[in-house]
This record gives C-alpha cells, sequence and structure tokens, in this order.
C-alpha cells in the first residue's frame, strides 16, 4: 500500500462514520419519531362537562367541548400541548372565558376521549372535523375565531390558520418544526409540522408567546417564528418562565396580551365587540 493510498483510507474513515451516523438518523426519525413526539398517556382521559363525540370519515370518534360565552366578541380555538388533555385544561378554559372569551377545544386521536392514534396526519384530519362542527353546528364563523396552539399545538394551529381566513392567530412556546427541536438546523431531507415554512403564508394578525427559559422548546424558536410572520404582529417574551410554567411566571402580562390581540384584531378586521 503506498502513502497516498493508506492516508487516503485514514481519512475516509471519518467519512464513512458521518454517512453510517446520518442514515441511521434517518431510520429513526422515520421509525421512532412518532413514539418520541407523542404522549397522550399522561392526559387525564376524563370527560369535562359538555364534552361531546363527534364522528370522522372512518368511524372513529373525536372528543370536543364549547364553552359558550354569549357575551364574547371572540371564540378561542385552542390546540393543547402535549401529555395533557380536556379534562386536565378545563379550569384554564374556564379562566379563558371569565376573561371575555368563548372556548372551543378539541382532543388529539388517541389523547383524552378521543379514538385513533397520533400522527400528523391523523391531527390535520381531527382539526378539521373539529372545524366543521365549529362552523357547521356552532355556526361560528372564521371571522369570529381566534387560534390558539401551545406547545405541539402550534403545528395543527398553524396549518388550520393556512387553510382559512381566521380573526388571529395566538402561538405559545411552539417549534419552527418538530426535528429542529434537536437538530437545530434542517439536516433532514423532512420534518413534521413545518411551522416556520408555513407561517409565511399565514395572513391574520399573529401574536406570539415564549419562555426565555424554557427548556423543552428553546425560546430561538419563538424569535424565529415571530421574525417569519407576517404583520400585524405581537409577541410576549416571559424571562424567567419555562415551558410549563408560562403562564404562572407572566402573570398578568399574559392575560394583558391575550386582551389587547383580541382588541387589535377587531380594529384589523373592523369586527364590533
Amino acid at each position: 500500500m503506498t502513502a497516498g493510498s493508506y492516508y487516503w483510507k485514514f481519512l475516509s474513515l471519518p467519512a464513512l462514520a458521518l454517512a453510517i451516523g446520518y442514515v441511521l438518523l434517518l431510520l429513526a426519525a422515520c421509525t421512532m419519531v412518532d413514539n418520541a413526539l407523542y404522549h397522550p398517556n399522561y392526559g387525564s382521559r376524563r370527560a369535562p362537562a359538555g364534552l361531546k363525540k363527534i364522528k370522522l370519515p372512518d368511524g372513529s370518534a373525536v372528543a370536543v367541548l364549547h364553552l359558550p360565552n354569549p357575551s364574547a366578541r371572540y371564540t378561542l380555538w385552542f390546540f393543547h400541548g402535549n401529555a395533557e388533555d380536556l379534562g386536565d385544561l378545563e379550569p384554564f378554559f374556564m379562566a379563558l372565558r371569565d376573561q371575555g372569551f368563548a372556548v372551543f377545544a378539541h382532543d388529539y386521536p388517541g389523547y383524552g376521549l378521543s379514538d385513533g392514534k397520533p400522527t400528523e396526519a391523523s391531527l390535520g384530519a381531527a382539526s378539521r372535523a373539529a372545524r366543521k362542527y365549529l362552523r357547521e353546528e356552532l355556526n361560528v364563523p372564521a371571522a369570529r375565531t381566534l387560534i390558539y396552539g401551545r406547545s405541539l399545538g402550534g403545528g395543527p394551529a398553524v396549518q388550520m390558520a393556512v387553510e382559512e381566513a381566521p380573526a388571529g392567530l395566538v402561538l405559545q412556546a411552539t417549534f419552527v418544526s418538530v426535528y429542529r427541536v434537536v437538530t437545530r438546523w434542517p439536516i433532514l431531507p423532512f420534518d413534521q409540522f413545518q411551522n416556520l415554512a408555513k407561517l409565511p403564508q399565514v395572513k391574520c394578525p399573529v401574536l406570539i408567546m415564549h419562555g426565555e427559559n424554557d427548556e423543552v422548546i428553546p425560546f430561538r424558536h419563538g424569535e424565529v417564528l415571530f421574525a417569519a410572520a407576517n404583520e400585524p404582529k405581537r409577541s410576549l417574551w416571559v424571562p424567567g418562565a419555562h415551558h410549563n410554567d408560562f403562564i404562572e411566571v407572566a402573570g398578568q402580562r399574559y392575560w394583558s396580551a391575550l386582551r389587547d390581540f383580541s382588541d387589535a384584531c377587531a380594529k384589523s378586521t373592523g369586527s364590533n365587540p
């Protein structure tokens, strides 16, 4: 073996190891991501008062909850985060109603009392079924709806805001895309819930909120999403807030941001209280 061929072989070993590692990463992303991403079994699986089930075309059922508020300007359509469900969030939904909103929410497939298995596609199908119920059964038009996605819920929330024209979109502690929570950079040829790519297609006002000490979805995700959003847009960055204590740490700033955003959406669309 010549010196040149020896050094070439030596130098090619790291490249080979890198290629093998990349292939293993691709395989892991394809086969393991759903199990790692979704955690439906941590929720209460309790039925809050007023819960209903609506049927999907495949015969499965989606659990939905509506808290009406006759004096509300907007219905807040809430997309919840991971490891929680409608039963867990009932007190929070009541607080939202007390703050002047009507509230509508649904559980994703496999979460709470909804049937099925969670995937990006199944979350989309469940959201469209919930939207049909909200529009046709509850008679709430898109122009009277604020779409709100928290954490994992930011994915289907952004998609719904792309598909129709709500009065506004709120994103709390959500990601630019699923894989980039881990990889930071887009190193894979595919991804899930690509919020960063979709957000420029959203034409309504946007409010993005994030805790600066978020240990699950780093703060930079909120900053990048905010930069990508169209005007008019607002932000609420909360120093010291982590992923699961954002509202507690923000305190009155959170509720003021929601009310002010609602007022701004009304001015933007010309709607009346």
